[in-house]
């Protein structure tokens, strides 16, 4: 048997695993930040689209959040029964769905302000270093959808 080191299926040395580890633990650094909010992660994630932009259509948003409809679908009605957001069609094209923050998700944005800054005090790195690690994988997501392009052609 071959050493982790010198294994190619050594899990310990397996990009999807550290990433998918990562992601897991991303998600729980969050959790207690965003308990007191009432929101999950994907759901933070959905109100960070919209506090940007708002309104946005379905179409659009699922495309920012890199989400299938069927999987936004479910956050959007369960932030809209926080009352955070409100979904209606599109008064120029009826056929598109519009996303808009109500007054209590536009307010919300002043409590989620804080997390950024406790989410760097929690990992205790360096901000140039949570920048770098952010290029690197904008830059792995790039490579992959170019990846993911061409195997559609």
């Amino acid at each position: 048997m071959s050493s982790p080191e010198t294994d190619p299926l050594a899990l310990e040395q397996q990009v999807c695993f550290a990433l998918v580890v990562a992601a897991r633990s991303v998600v729980a650094l969050y959790k207690p930040l965003l308990e007191p909010m009432g929101l999950t992660h994907p759901q933070y994630l959905v109100m960070l689209a919209l506090w940007q932009r708002a309104p946005l259509s379905v179409k659009d948003l699922s495309g920012r959040l890199q989400l299938d409809p069927g999987t936004l679908s479910p956050l959007l009605k369960r932030l809209e029964a926080q009352g955070l957001l409100v979904r209606a069609r599109d008064t120029a094209d009826e056929r598109l769905l519009s996303v808009s923050l109500t007054p209590a998700g536009v307010a919300l944005r002043s409590d989620a302000e804080r997390i950024p800054e406790a989410v760097v005090q929690r990992l205790g790195m360096k901000v140039a270093d949570l920048r770098e690690l952010h290029t690197t994988l904008t830059g792995f997501i790039s490579r992959t959808h170019a990846i993911d392009s061409e195997q559609d052609r």
